[in-house]
């Protein structure tokens, strides 16, 4: 609980708006990619899946759809889906919508109350509600009494709640907490503690990462060599030994330079997206 609570921003994984920036998509669901994404979730954040307390969720279909696969031995431990916390101010789709669809059957959808998707008022989508909204939301989580609260969510309203302008990229979580001097107050704003996880990479970079992990059994990744106090490998005379180090390094190395290479190719690739909505946005003022 605040002000020592932990809280886990998790964007949502690839959806098909995302893919061309047609957000003019309702409700869109995960991309075949989007899924792969959210399922490499579970093998990048495997001491959160054992510690968190709650997981809210915005109720729209990607974000559900990223707590089922991203989350799945969270859920379970917790007693499955309908202790998911739906909370509508992180926006969400129709309540009617997603109780017809089997795929959501399991969620609580009770707080969906049916003038959240009025636009009006409260869920209006002018600059000063949503932001409005986002510190409700940050006063939400201080209240709530668990210690490790996972928030799945969309990037412009995990944005409103940090209060930065942070790129998040599909199935991204990081890690906040409340900044303690100010914690009381109305807005109660947060800091970044660490990065724990990015299961949005491009699909080229996906299947390369399966395929290594593929290579090894489970939770045995190749694994740096112990050294001894001064640097050295505690047993030199084995050349074979050194020769299995070397390649463990060097493999290691690799996975490192593939996932660097990945987030430089996303940012480029955001940097080009914002450039062409400028674009668009100035050839409609004009």
């Amino acid at each position: 609980m605040a002000p020592t609570s932990r809280i886990f921003l998790t964007r949502h994984a690839q959806a098909e708006h995302n893919v061309e920036d047609d957000y003019s998509i309702p409700d869109a669901p995960l991309t075949p990619l989007g899924k792969r994404q959210a399922a490499r979730l579970p093998s990048l954040s495997d001491e959160l899946q054992n510690t968190v307390d709650v997981i809210l969720s915005s109720p729209l279909r990607r974000t559900l759809q990223t707590v089922s696969l991203g989350y799945p031995k969270a859920v379970k431990r917790l007693g499955g889906l309908s202790k998911v916390v739906c909370v509508p101010q992180l926006q969400g789709s129709d309540r009617q919508v997603l109780e017809q669809d089997p795929e959501f059957a399991e969620f609580d959808l009770s707080s969906l109350t049916p003038d959240w998707t009025s636009k009006q008022g409260f869920y209006a989508a002018d600059e000063t509600t949503l932001n409005a909204r986002a510190k409700w939301i940050r006063q939400y989580l201080r209240e709530r009494p668990e210690a490790n609260i996972v928030v799945m969510a969309h990037g412009d309203i995990l944005r409103r709640i940090i209060q930065e302008p942070y790129p998040w990229t599909n199935a991204e979580v990081r890690e906040f907490q409340f900044v303690p001097e100010k914690v009381q107050t109305d807005e109660c704003p947060l800091y970044a503690v660490q990065d724990i996880a990015a299961g949005g990479r491009t699909d080229a970079a996906l299947e390369s990462s399966d395929q290594n992990t593929n290579s090894y059994p489970a939770n045995s990744a190749p694994k740096l060599p112990v050294l001894s106090d001064q640097g050295a490998p505690l047993d030199p005379k084995s050349d074979v030994a050194q020769s299995g180090m070397l390649a463990s390094i060097e493999e290691r190395v690799k996975q490192i330079q593939a996932s660097v290479d990945t987030q430089a190719g996303e940012l480029e690739d955001l940097d080009r997206r914002l450039a062409e909505a400028e674009a668009k946005k100035s050839a409609m003022e004009n």
